[in-house]
């Protein structure tokens, strides 16, 4: 389907032969390794709170990880903090945090009537960082709104990928760590939360878009079980990715090779402009085609414009107000709603 401004195209196992076409164009490894780091942060950004992020009174926030439980630290010495992103969103200024080295999940009850879903949600920040506000508290209103129950998770951070020179995942991939171990707490207290333990799926963005993924397709635990959560099912049951990264290789519609594909990930939408800056499209393309490969349910869209790092706030691109709304028809089409 093509229209004046935008371009939007849907794949459940199948894209068009002339968006293949389109796709056929090369980027070097390093290249795209050198587009997916930081996205969107800066270090040299001002300092608004020296002070781990909070949740705001009201909700609750605790820890995933026991107190005494050893657990490897983040690649830096300095105490968590909470910073002002480099550049504007929509004309607002957004935050994020990093230095995170105590992993927490704040879990936001529905404000419409209880659908019994959930979704966990994974803000992006290369890795280095997490967009709290901006791909974290502002999605969770959106999400309870429409009557589901919302985890934000802020996960260990900063980890570096890239490694002399090269984009190369971490041995230890400690965002996937903390999610897996959130993903069991979410289950193990369903009940509590008013959760269908089979209605669990995960959104995120950019760097949050690949820890969408990676849990999306790891078949076990990357870490020796704690306690009785880490015994319950791991996988979300969907997942949603925008403006995903660390996916795509640089080369044809080849993905990292720490990208393996699991026949048991869940159904998937994908999200993503042709002129993100960022993270190219064929992050997503090559997500959605190996997915298919394996009769995975994935949906895709992809809009002429639309940039990268925008959530939630209305630009003037449509896919800054259209993938809301293309969620929650998804959702539906998957009787997760």
């Amino acid at each position: 389907m093509i229209h004046r401004s935008w371009l939007t195209l849907t794949c459940a196992f199948g894209l068009s032969s002339t968006v293949v076409g389109l796709l056929t164009l090369n980027q070097s490894a390093e290249a795209q390794a050198a587009s997916s780091g930081a996205a969107g942060v800066s270090v040299s950004a001002n300092v608004v709170q020296s002070t781990p992020w909070q949740a705001a009174a009201g909700v609750a926030q605790m820890p995933i990880w026991p107190e005494g439980v050893l657990i490897q630290r983040p690649e830096t010495t300095e105490d968590e903090r909470v910073v002002q992103g480099s550049k504007p969103v929509a004309g607002r200024p957004w935050t994020y945090v990093t230095n995170v080295a105590r992993p927490t999940m704040t879990v936001y009850p529905p404000k419409s009537p209880n659908t019994g879903a959930a979704v966990m949600v994974f803000p992006g920040g290369g890795y280095y960082g997490e967009a709290m506000d901006l791909e974290g508290t502002e999605i969770c209103d959106w999400l309870t709104r429409t009557g589901l129950t919302c985890i934000l998770l802020k996960y260990r951070s900063p980890q570096d990928w890239h490694k002399n020179g090269k984009h190369q995942a971490p041995a230890v991939q400690l965002a996937l760590q903390d999610a897996q171990r959130a993903m069991g707490l979410v289950r193990q207290r369903s009940a509590e939360y008013g959760i269908n333990p089979r209605k669990v799926g995960v959104i995120g963005f950019s760097a949050g878009g690949h820890l969408v993924a990676a849990i999306s397709n790891a078949d076990k635990r990357t870490y020796a079980p704690v306690d009785a959560a880490d015994s319950l099912p791991l996988r979300p049951d969907f997942a949603i990715a925008l403006y995903p990264g660390h996916l795509w290789s640089g080369h044809g519609l080849e993905l990292y090779p720490w990208n393996a594909i699991s026949a048991n990930a869940p159904p998937t939408l994908l999200v993503q402009s042709f002129d993100d800056p960022v993270d190219d499209f064929r992050n997503s393309v090559a997500y959605a085609m190996a997915l298919r490969k394996l009769k995975i349910p994935v949906e895709l869209h992809l809009y002429a414009e639309g940039g990268h790092a925008f959530g939630l706030r209305p630009t003037s691109f449509p896919i800054t107000t259209a993938w809301p709304k293309l969620v929650v028809q998804w959702l539906h089409s998957t009787k997760i709603l």
